[in-house]
């Protein structure tokens, strides 16, 4: 019994000590040094500017180099990119995550190969404090032979006080039997 006492004693101690240390814990600098592109202004001030750099970023007729630093500018360091697709017998779906850099190392080289171009049709917001929740449905193009396709992109963004991060996006594509909804499935003009 005094065995189990002490362990207790030692665990509750070690709550306590974690709970008072957390504050010091959240300056604390990680071991792990990422360097990150300063942003435009007008693509981190508002919703509008960080959501048309988002798109901005990655479109571009074939052979065009992309801006990746710009691009690495709006998420946070940690941030994962992820895709919902569905698997070759098309009764189950995975999902595909990656880092920033993960995915323009994946996917870059494709999109100049292709000249990939993707705008934004709708868009609808929820916010609470400094979290904003955004779905944006778009429309691709590949230019190379013309192959168009939609989709919802889901993205949990803050603000710091000063500008807008993307902590995550999440996407899925639209196929025969996952259509966009009519809200999403119509153009919200140039914006």
């Amino acid at each position: 019994m005094k065995h189990l006492l002490f362990a207790f004693a030692c665990a509750s101690a070690s709550i306590s000590c974690f709970a008072a240390d957390a504050p010091q814990m959240l300056n604390q600098v990680s071991p792990v040094s990422v360097a990150q592109p300063a942003a435009r202004a007008s693509d981190v001030q508002t919703v509008d500017g960080i959501m048309g750099a988002l798109y901005e970023v990655i479109s571009g007729g074939i052979g065009e180099q992309r801006n990746w630093n710009r691009m690495r500018s709006l998420f946070i360091p940690e941030a994962r990119i992820m895709a919902i697709f569905p698997k070759k017998d098309n009764k189950e779906y995975g999902l595909r995550i990656l880092s920033v850099s993960d995915y323009i190392a994946n996917s870059g080289p494709r999109l100049m190969e292709v000249g990939f171009r993707e705008k934004e049709l709708a868009r609808k917001t929820e916010q609470w404090g400094e979290m904003l929740q955004v779905m944006s449905s778009y429309e691709t193009v590949e230019e190379k032979d013309n192959v168009k396709r939609r989709g919802i992109n889901s993205l949990q963004l803050m603000y710091d006080g000063t500008r807008w991060w993307i902590i995550s996006l999440l996407f899925e594509a639209e196929r025969p039997q996952l259509l966009l909804p009519e809200s999403f499935a119509s153009s919200m003009g140039s914006r």
